[in-house]
């Protein structure tokens, strides 16, 4: 592509008069407005907003930058996609080397770094430098570190084509930027903002901690962590009001020098208290207050050392961290990592920090993106505040939207920022903006902005929410008041507190409640208070909604319930368990806690509201998920958006589905999108142009499985055509054994031949085994692993102690028993832990392992049925056993056609894989044949055939050497494989259509 004659004439400009664009002269505010704000309108970007786009969606920010300590308080542009920041702009006047100086490259890496994007811009025209903002940046930095281009302005036009792929606004929109970013993320030095912050955090708490539980030994655990979570709140807070020009610059910092920092910093707590008003610093009682105040943190001892170290890192040139930017999502994304452990006391009053047990169990905490949250909000609060107007008197102030697991904040944050934009541009929209003096204002460069009045207004009646625990509800307070303050100055404040009397923040302890959704005061009709402890009592934490939201729950309840519920495993539920049945249709002995969630949070729904969570999407086809399936047929279901085996969670085995519910008549069908890939640039786009209906009446109890109408019919045939798999052999499917502390133990090949050589009798012992692995399709069964089985009928068990179990097996097999010692060794660490328990069985199903059988591993991209034609072959418990050598059934087995039946009833995992389990594997249908009906029989030995030639052409290629004759083998093969499809599909009465449905999903 040419470079365009506009950008041709502002380089010719620059030219002629660069010599005095580069003396000090020539400022930063000229250049932008003569050559930045030009060469990007080229670039398509609607620098002034010609368009007239809401605030929320304009292209590009123009920051207004103030000069604090030598240095830009704010990035000169910001340049967005639909409201998205993509990435920075910082412009310098020509006379600063963009090349060479290291301070202008360290500012701008700061406020990208902070602000989590991945790319940047410092410019002054004569060059533009691209930047790498993955990486951390250091003070000492070179202005060359992490830089990844450097283009002259002689150069534009002769790589204006390169410049327009990554930074014109069509790239952008197309993608090409954040492939571009991808591409040159360096390998090094790449830790994010979030991941920085968290650790700069968790070593706050870990020196507070252990000073506080030092110097004040009459804490409680549960007060050392209050104490501890507080102050780290407070200085995060004022931190980020300094950059944000609400606070003086440096008061902090200021702390350092002198002694008596504590009581220093107690004085600036006890100012913010007068200021704000909020929970965060609540020390004097005060009438109408909801919380009672702090009377603990103020006589705490802390060593100035101590919190010296903090402050020493919270500011430039030390930090890295340009708290102006860092924003509510990001600080969201550490506390929610942060929270995710709990400080204990150890014999000393000593300071120690653990996981808490459910994020042990679960293996981390799991943030939720932004877009989920943002698709939610706009499909539950926006469905809301359609034809509603603005203000007191236009029903929006009457809506209440809860998080009845709010953690820290992610939801409630997402829906209170949807409900700011759309009163301010409501208000903006109206043809004379200014009559809502009252609750609008318009800032400098034109921008309108609510008043601090009319945000705390909309928080104190719109939002709401529960969390367990109070850590995370005390962020979740933090979270929501900072985002009252944004846009605000210290002038503004000041002016504020001294005309309208009245402080900046609310006090949130009406809307944020610690609690436990789930569990009611009636939890304790049927027990006796004094049978549990204070611990017990504060775990179990009974919540009663009627009495904590009393005119909320008096009208109905609530109008949009929303969040991402914990995903917690019945057995950590312990006390919880027997209520929970009593309590919850939705009950079943292994559900996932997010399963009560989902019922509790719908009945907390007024007619005509909306629920929408992200929950795992196993309820879908789980056993555990019987009961929520059929409680979930009774409502008016929406929409659910199915994310497959697609890693919404970073590092996370959670694979998440969308779930909306309204609570209104149920209706015959719903919304279904089955989402196949995470790189779209909208995830309402991708909705609006992939989803489908589903009727109700097409789910089967046993299982959903939502896909199109078409397929719906395909497999409803499919179901019509035969039996089962379970009633086609009897029920005869058995998981393979359990090795370890069960019921065998698995030896290598070379200690079988060992032990047989000492004593043949050991030979009845020991089995040919099959792990996973071992099992492929059509491939003869190779093992390089063996089995010492436990005698049948025979049992005991064993927790750490006496070790009767391993006695009695050991006089049992005195033979081999030295070969098992090493095991004996590794079993009993695992036994001193005291959470372990083990126990030796003998299976009851032995027999059938030494038969003819089929055998498959229960993970597979596809069906991957192996035939033991001889019989004595066992497997491990990861695979299962089909009790009949039925060739027939073998060669239907391993079709495609089956494979898609099994896909479309199963979950996907990671890497599309395909559990290969019992549940449904019996749901397969199987064509029974007539054998008095010559064509039937005839397709039926055809198919044995082929099945016969593919075990044939398989064995033959293990034992082939050279490559040809493995292509030719191959391919004999891939043609055999076709063979029996085409004759599975014509035996069960397959269309072209339902063919190609089939070979589609296998794509």
């Amino acid at each position: 592509m040419a470079a365009p004659r506009k950008l041709l004439s502002l380089v010719e400009k620059f030219e002629r008069n660069v010599d005095a664009y580069k003396t000090g002269h020539y400022n930063e505010a000229q250049v932008r407005k003569e050559f930045i704000d030009p060469l990007f309108k080229l670039l398509g970007w609607d620098m002034d907003n010609e368009d007239g786009l809401a605030e929320a969606y304009k292209d590009v920010i123009h920051e207004d930058a103030i000069k604090i300590g030598g240095f830009v308080k704010a990035p000169d542009y910001c340049f967005r996609i639909g409201g998205t920041r993509k990435f920075f702009l910082e412009a310098k006047k020509p006379s600063i080397s963009i090349k060479d100086d290291t301070d202008p490259a360290f500012q701008l890496r700061r406020y990208a770094w902070s602000a989590k994007l991945p790319l940047s811009i410092l410019t002054d025209f004569e060059e533009f430098a691209v930047y790498d903002c993955c990486v951390k940046p250091v003070k000492t930095d070179k202005a060359s570190i992490a830089r990844t281009n450097l283009i002259n302005y002689t150069e534009y036009a002769g790589r204006w084509d390169e410049i327009a792929s990554v930074f014109s606004k069509d790239a952008v929109l197309k993608g090409s930027f954040d492939k571009y970013a991808e591409s040159h993320k360096a390998k090094r030095g790449t830790a994010s903002v979030d991941e920085a912050f968290l650790k700069e955090v968790e070593s706050w708490r870990d020196m507070l901690a252990r000073n506080i539980a030092l110097r004040n030994l009459r804490l409680t655990q549960r007060e050392l962590n209050v104490s501890v979570q507080s102050t780290i709140d407070r200085i995060i807070f004022l931190r980020i009001c300094e950059d944000r020009k609400i606070e003086d610059y440096g008061r902090l910092m200021a702390l350092q020098n002198g002694t008596q920092v504590y009581r220093r910093l107690c004085k600036l707590f006890r100012d913010a208290d007068a200021r704000y008003n909020s929970g965060i610093f609540h020390f004097n009682r005060e009438k109408d207050r909801p919380t009672p105040p702090d009377e603990l943190t103020l006589g705490l001892k802390i060593d100035d050392r101590v919190l010296k170290e903090i402050f020493k890192g919270l500011y430039y040139p030390e930090s890295p961290y340009e708290f102006s930017v860092l924003s509510a999502d990001i600080l969201g994304q550490v506390y929610e990592q942060f929270l995710g452990k709990v400080i204990r006391l150890t014999s000393g009053h000593r300071a120690a920090i653990d996981y808490k047990p459910e994020v042990k169990k679960a293996g981390g905490v799991y943030y939720t993106p932004t877009y989920i949250v943002d698709y939610i909000v706009k499909n539950t609060v926006g469905k809301l505040l359609e034809g509603k107007k603005p203000g007191p008197r236009g029903g929006v102030s009457k809506l209440r939207i809860l998080d009845p697991a709010c953690g820290s904040g992610s939801f409630l944050i997402g829906a209170y920022q949807y409900l700011l934009d759309w009163h301010r541009d409501k208000y903006a929209d109206d043809d004379n903006p200014k009559k809502h003096r009252k609750v609008l204002y318009q800032a400098a460069g034109g921008e309108w902005r609510l008043t601090t009045a009319e945000r705390k207004r909309i928080l104190l009646n719109n939002i709401y929410g529960v969390d367990i625990d109070p850590q995370a509800v005390e962020v979740t307070k933090l979270s929501l008041l900072l985002k009252v303050l944004e846009g605000e100055s210290g002038e503004t404040l000041t002016r504020q507190l001294k005309f309208f009397h009245e402080r900046a923040l609310p006090d949130l302890g009406n809307n944020i409640k610690c609690g436990n959704s789930l569990i009611g005061p009636d939890f304790y009709d049927n027990e006796q208070l004094n049978l549990f402890d204070e611990e017990e009592r504060y775990r179990i934490n009974a919540f009663d909604w009627h009495t904590e939201f009393p005119d909320i729950m008096k009208s109905g309840g609530f109008d949009a319930v929303i969040g991402n519920p914990p995903y917690v495993r019945q057995e950590m539920l312990g006390t919880f368990k027997g209520y929970l049945q009593k309590k919850y249709t939705v009950y079943q002995g292994t559900a996932d806690l997010y399963a009560y969630f989902i019922e509790r949070g719908v009945s907390l729904l007024k007619p005509g509201g909306f629920f929408s969570y992200i929950v795992a999407n196993k309820w879908m086809r789980a056993n555990y998920g019987g009961p929520l399936r059929f409680w979930m047929k009774q409502q008016r279901i929406e929409e659910i958006i199915d994310f497959g085996d697609l890693p919404v969670f970073q590092k996370a085995t959670t694979y998440p589905c969308i779930i909306r519910i309204a609570n209104a008549s149920p209706r015959s069908f719903f919304d279904v999108t089955q989402i196949e890939t995470l790189e779209f640039e909208s995830l309402k786009q991708y909705v609006r142009e992939k989803h489908y209906t589903v009727k109700r009446s097409t789910l089967d109890d046993k299982g959903w499985s939502l896909t199109d109408r078409h397929t719906q019919q395909l497999l409803s045939k499919l179901k019509a055509v035969g039996v089962s798999l379970a009633e086609y052999v009897n029920r005869k499917i058995y998981r393979g054994v359990l090795t370890g502390l069960n019921e065998a133990f698995v030896i290598d090949r070379e200690t079988r031949n060992s032990l047989i050589a000492k004593d043949s009798k050991s030979r009845e012992l020991i089995k040919p085994f099959l792990v996973g692995r071992e099992i492929k399709r059509y491939n003869p069964l190779n093992n390089d692993h063996y089995l010492i089985l436990i005698p049948k009928g025979w049992t005991n068990s064993h927790r750490k102690g006496s070790g009767n179990a391993w006695d009695c097996l050991q006089s049992t097999y005195s033979a081999i028993a030295s070969h098992l010692l090493p095991f004996k060794e590794v079993a009993q660490r695992r036994c001193d832990k005291g959470d372990y328990w083990w126990e030796l069985r003998a299976c009851d199903y032995y027999d059938e392992f030494e038969k003819p059988k089929i055998i498959v591993p229960d993970i597979s991209i596809r069906g991957n049925f192996a035939l033991d034609e001889i019989g004595k072959c066992y497997c491990v418990n990861t695979a299962y056993i089909i009790c009949t050598a039925d060739k027939y059934l073998f060669g239907i087995l391993n079709s495609s056609l089956i494979t898609f039946f099994y896909k479309s009833i199963s979950s996907m995992y990671r890497g599309n894989y395909l559990r290969f389990i019992y549940q449904y594997l019996v749901q397969l249908p199987i064509h029974t044949i007539d054998f008095s009906n010559a064509k039937d029989k005839a397709r039926h030995d055809r198919i044995v055939g082929l099945a016969e030639r593919m075990l044939d052409l398989n064995k033959k290629l293990q034992k082939t050497k050279t490559e040809h004759d493995k292509t030719v083998l191959k391919r004999q093969i891939g043609a055999t494989d076709r063979q029996i499809d085409n004759l599975v599909y014509e035996l069960y009465g397959l269309t072209k259509k339902e063919i190609a449905i089939v070979e589609e999903s296998a794509k």
